[in-house]
């Protein structure tokens, strides 16, 4: 799991961020999986990048979740860059032999309708393109709820802990789909 402060429980008690309820679920349904936590606060695709093969080399995944991407939209970081970071990501894990699983995310409107739709095809298109598993919006029933305000701390871009759950429960069928 390589990710953002999204995954990386910010702001959340310890053990309560979706990864930590993905290990719950995973104790149950396919014990013995054990899931990695590589996400870090802050975290571009730019940097994801640049620790995937050392955490690859490390870990050995059969498994890789890249939750990347949001932290480039909010600095206006170019598209172009963003969609080369995940597929090079996903080509690194895909070498390793792991399969891999995407989670889209989709830009702050305040970018324009243009912007917004070249961020979510951009998962798409990294997706079609290695065969790779996407969740097109890892904050559905988050971000898109008439009320959002509910599910996110006060910051308004971190979800609590009551979100925690519905992202996980965005992640969990495609990612049964790939450990059968």
């Amino acid at each position: 799991m390589v990710g953002d402060s999204l995954s990386a429980e910010y702001g959340l008690a310890r053990g309560t961020g979706w990864v930590a309820l993905l290990q719950k679920q995973l104790a149950t349904e396919k014990p013995g999986v054990e899931v990695v936590n590589a996400s870090i606060s802050g975290e571009t695709t730019s940097g994801g990048r640049s620790r995937m093969a050392a955490l690859l080399s490390k870990h050995r995944p059969t498994h890789v979740i890249i939750e990347l991407g949001g932290n480039d939209a909010l600095r206006g970081l170019p598209m172009s860059m963003t969609q080369a970071n995940l597929l090079d990501m996903t080509k690194q894990a895909k070498a390793a032999k792991a399969q891999v699983l995407l989670l889209g995310m989709h830009m702050p409107p305040n970018y324009g309708p243009e912007m917004a739709r070249q961020f979510e095809a951009a998962y798409a298109q990294v997706a079609k393109s290695e065969n790779a598993a996407l969740v097109p919006f890892f904050l559905k029933g988050v971000g898109d709820d008439p009320e959002p305000l509910k599910w996110f701390q006060a910051d308004r871009i971190h979800p609590n802990e009551s979100a925690q759950p519905r992202m996980l429960a965005n992640v969990w069928p495609a990612l049964k789909k790939q450990l059968k």
